[in-house]
């Protein structure tokens, strides 16, 4: 890991300090400020990033200021920088010979590449970790039990989050016990039921559609999450605010701003960003405000996931809809694409967003109980046109099912889990074919299916207008297709992996 002689290094106590202390200003230039360090010193010490600019014709002796780094430092990517050189030549000093721990990326997008990295990142996503557990509505110091429901395998997701609650818990000397699970739920709701009882509360941490099985089955293993006072903490892909509601109503959580929270992260880098109580309220004030919706968010016709970052680890940029990050790890990145959309908003541009529509943030804070608001930049994410099929040339994603499918009729038999595909008759027209989990003990009727389909045709013209359009000129073609399967069926909802929502 490189650290910068003109980089000023804090305690975790010290950067929570600045969290709550430092305005929004102080953050957007310390995010450009170590930028340029970093990539001054990359430029010095990584073998591939030197060859990497030479290539690009970059004398990095001529960028000086943020002008400079925006306009002369190429954009890298896993395409045309990580797998053009060897692993240990993209490393600090062109070496491995350090202690390493290895993660890969799922491969959704191309073959899995291994990341590396050292304590630093687990450090680093520790504070946002014991933020979350200090913003407890049942109380910071409470006896609590964190069940990590992610992959315990070559993933990030299990790992890192057992670290950084291992850490923070050490650090701020939390009453924490940890128990990986895995996504195995049979071991989940053995935990929930020998377990968390006898604790004050439990934190359950997964991807999304796994949480929302384990609410949805809760009743069927005699487990009551309101007695056992439980929060959440979600990662790998975003969701509606309906969802969050969802979950809060059937879990009895006691506050969607302080016990959720969603961590935008990945194996290129660790923690890249995570949901704050004030972005989880900007966003939910956003959808209440079609206009406010569009000035903060330029793609209106999809709902992001709204994260702060901190710029003392990672800094981020966007350019015509693409988001691009710059951080240090074992594999330093600048001006790395990591695949993402969105865009990227200083503090101080949201709330006079805000204050143009007439809201005053810290009023609205103050009346869902909001006590601290940090002044950190924003960065907002889309769900990637890769992660959406197509019909008759329209991007259909998967946000708009899933939002449908938690009606409460179709949620009494479904689990909220699909797979849709684009396919084609025997005449060659095109088709969207849904593939819908069934829940455990349930069974198909004519009936559910009529409503279903029902319900998912009628979001569809509701959410995007070009489907609207589309569907009075096709009829009963623009209809889906619905298939339904049994629960964890191993073709479609294999258990112990992550939810594919599109079949390509």
């Amino acid at each position: 890991m490189a650290a910068s002689k003109e980089q000023k290094q804090y305690s975790a106590e010290q950067i929570m300090k600045l969290f709550s202390e430092k305005k929004s200003d102080f953050w957007v230039e310390e995010g450009r400020k170590r930028s340029l360090a970093l990539f001054h010193e990359a430029a010095q010490r990584v073998p591939a990033y030197k060859d990497f600019l030479k290539k690009n014709h970059v004398d990095p002796k001529k960028v000086k200021t943020w002008d400079d780094f925006q306009q002369q430092v190429p954009i890298m990517s896993k395409k045309n920088y990580l797998r053009q050189y060897p692993l240990e030549k993209l490393c600090w000093d062109g070496s491995l010979n350090k202690p390493l721990v290895f993660t890969a990326t799922s491969g959704s997008t191309g073959e899995p590449f291994y990341f590396c990295r050292q304590q630093q990142l687990d450090w680093q996503s520790s504070i946002i970790h014991e933020i979350f557990l200090q913003n407890s509505s049942y109380g910071a110091k409470k006896s609590t039990l964190v069940i990590v429901g992610f992959g315990m395998g070559v993933w990030i997701g299990g790992l890192i989050t057992y670290k950084a609650f291992e850490i923070a818990a050490q650090r701020g000397k939390y009453p924490v016990s940890i128990i990986t699970t895995g996504i195995n739920k049979k071991e989940i709701f053995r935990a929930l039921k020998m377990l968390a009882p006898k604790y004050e509360q439990t934190i359950i941490v997964g991807y999304p559609p796994f949480i929302k099985d384990l609410v949805d089955e809760a009743g069927d293993h005699n487990i009551d999450f309101k007695k056992l006072h439980t929060r959440f903490l979600f990662a790998a892909e975003p969701f509606t605010e309906k969802f969050r509601d969802y979950l809060a109503k059937h879990a009895g959580i006691k506050n969607v701003y302080t016990d959720t929270l969603s961590v935008y992260g990945s194996a290129d880098i660790g923690t890249m960003a995570y949901e704050t109580t004030i972005s989880i309220l900007i966003k939910r004030l956003a959808l209440k405000n079609k206009s406010l919706f569009k000035d903060l968010f330029s793609l209106a016709n999809k709902v992001p996931t709204l994260t702060q970052y901190n710029p003392l680890d990672i800094d981020f940029e966007e350019d015509g809809g693409e988001v691009f990050l710059t951080g240090d790890s074992a594999i330093p990145l600048a001006r790395y694409a990591i695949g993402d959309h969105g865009g990227i908003l200083s503090f101080n541009e949201v709330k006079t967003k805000l204050k143009k529509h007439g809201i005053n943030l810290e009023k609205e804070a103050r009346g869902v109980g909001i006590k601290k608001i940090y002044e950190l930049p924003f960065v907002y994410i889309y769900e990637r046109n890769d992660s959406a099929t197509t019909i008759y040339g329209l991007l259909i994603y998967p946000e708009i099912i899933r939002e449908a499918l938690l009606n409460e009729s179709p949620s009494k038999f479904l689990t909220g889990k699909f797979i849709m595909e684009t396919k084609f008759d025997k005449k060659q027209d095109q088709f969207l074919e849904i593939n819908l989990e069934m829940r455990k003990d349930k069974k198909t009727s004519t009936a559910l299916k009529r409503n279903a389909e029902k319900k998912i045709f009628d979001a569809l013209r509701e959410k995007s207008s070009e489907f609207k359009e589309l569907s009075n000129f096709l009829g009963k073609r623009a209809r889906p297709k619905l298939l339904f399967w049994p629960a964890e069926h191993p073709a479609y909802f294999k258990p112990g992996v992550k939810q594919k929502w599109v079949k390509k």
